[in-house]
């Protein structure tokens, strides 16, 4: 549901009791954490129980599983996710009664004002781009707010009301969100077209970047990997606008460079080239050229908000991931299990390369759910050429989410997509089926990584489940 931006945007202390409608995701919980910390009555709803609605509770809200009229209660503000249908009775309720509506973009907003904010843009990469940016902070000493679309796994939260005067902020594009928030300063890892649902084309999806330039202060800065050509040319057209502009990559052009990458396990190490100025080494526990740039992203950032090399290399160092991003599950039978958010064709070559490395000389077996229907219907030929960089693949259907099924349009379009023997991959429609699929096709030594932003998330645990059984099978035998 798409709730209109009131024209004036108060401060959260000024919102009175808030109600969220579908607490238990990302951005709405994160905001509704900051907001508990600040001492505003907080209540909320979600379609089923979660460890998200758990958290909540603990920090003081009162969350309901399930949507009622009564569970508004006497909010004064309704936040709403973008997930959420207009017929939700909590909506209808509140239209009724004139109650203050806000989408996503602009409680978010509400909680920023008055703080030096940094927000992290981009197609792909923002939630472990703004994760790396906030842990590198925290090793520098300061202790900003942030809110993130994935919990730490340093604190296991995905949003922190700090007491200095920073905010992090993952600004997300896919609705348009991005274009509410005033930051100082912003970095943009990347453009490439996504979310064609809500922008029609990739025109239009380039276009709310541009607009995103007009909102970051005269004052502040821009970082942009010059490696990534949609994000590079946004960054020619900040230069126009006289926007101070900070390229990083590779490329011999950036002024902050990665030199000398190199990978080894589950690691990547990098040198750091400030202009023509060796600043020294960074090795990340996390593996995968695009967490490279990553990292060198929010370390051009941290080191133009005056933060020093030393400190900031070392919490790009000690950061351990962030849930859903590369996460290690597991390892049973001689198999290491993963699980990671990749939805998009980029994000599962990413993801892929990633995983490359950590198998070693052991194989990759992939399990894929495709999210929504109107994406896989744009992206699914991309998205099964993109899965052809593993050894075995499983392809689901769809994650439908918010939208409803389309003719012809299935995981079976992504799987006939995927460049490898047609014993190598199959289209299994069956949720509960896809586990045991995916052991029967692992071997000690392989890497299993489940992809896509559903409830394939779930399936690493049963997987090494099956693992564990199979391993005591054959010792039976």
């Amino acid at each position: 549901m798409r709730v209109p931006i009131p024209e004036v945007l108060l401060p959260a202390d000024l919102l009175g009791t808030v109600h969220f409608v579908g607490i238990g995701g990302a951005g709405l919980s994160g905001i509704a954490r900051i907001m508990l910390a600040r001492g505003i009555t907080v209540t909320g709803s979600d379609a089923k129980e979660s460890r998200t609605l758990e958290a909540l509770r603990a920090l003081g809200a009162v969350c309901h599983v399930g949507h009622a009229v009564e569970n508004l209660g006497d909010a004064d503000t309704v936040v709403i996710s973008t997930a959420v249908r207009e017929s939700n009775p909590e909506v209808v309720e509140a239209t009724r009664r004139g109650l203050r509506l806000l989408p996503r973009s602009a409680a978010l907003e509400s909680v920023m004002q008055g703080r030096v904010v940094v927000a992290v843009a981009g197609t792909h990469g923002k939630t472990t781009t703004t994760s790396l940016l906030t842990v590198a902070l925290q090793h520098c000493g300061a202790d900003p707010s942030f809110a993130i679309g994935g919990d730490l796994n340093e604190t296991g939260s995905n949003a922190h009301h700090g007491s200095g005067e920073l905010f992090i902020a993952e600004a997300d594009e896919s609705d348009g969100a991005f274009l509410v928030y005033s930051p100082h300063a912003a970095l943009v890892t990347n453009v490439e077209a996504d979310h064609l649902d809500n922008y029609g084309t990739v025109e239009a999806y380039r276009a709310a970047f541009d607009l995103f330039l007009d909102r970051v202060a005269p004052a502040g800065f821009l970082v942009v990997c010059a490696d990534d050509p949609g994000a590079d040319q946004l960054g020619r057209t900040a230069v126009e606008r006289g926007l101070t502009v900070v390229r990083v990559g590779e490329s011999a052009d950036a002024e902050v460079r990665a030199e000398d990458v190199r990978f080894l396990g589950s690691t990547s190490t990098f040198t750091v080239v400030d202009r023509e100025t060796r600043l020294g080494e960074i090795t990340l526990q996390i593996p995968g050229r695009h967490y490279v740039l990553d990292a060198l992203a929010a370390l051009a950032c941290g080191l133009r908000l005056g933060f020093g090399f030393r400190d900031l290399a070392r919490g790009l160092a000690a950061f351990s991931g962030t849930r859903r991003r590369m996460e290690h599950k597991g390892q049973a039978g001689g198999v290491r299990v993963y699980d990671s958010y990749a939805h998009h064709p980029q994000e599962i070559r990413g993801d892929l390369q990633a995983a490359r490395s950590l198998a070693g000389e052991g194989r990759v077996v992939v399990a894929f759910q495709p999210h929504m229907v109107s994406r896989t219907r744009i992206f699914g030929h991309d998205m099964g050429v993109a899965l052809g960089a593993a050894d075995e693949v499983v392809v689901m259907d769809i994650y439908v989410a918010r939208e409803d099924p389309e003719p012809g349009v299935s995981g079976e379009m992504v799987a006939a997509a995927v460049p490898l023997p047609p014993e190598n991959v199959v289209f299994e429609p069956s949720w509960s089926a896809t586990a045991a699929h995916l052991v029967e096709r692992a071997r000690p030594g392989d890497v299993v990584l489940t992809l896509g932003a559903g409830d394939v998330t779930l399936l690493g645990p049963e997987v090494l489940e099956l693992l564990e059984e199979r391993g005591v099978r054959d010792v039976d035998a």
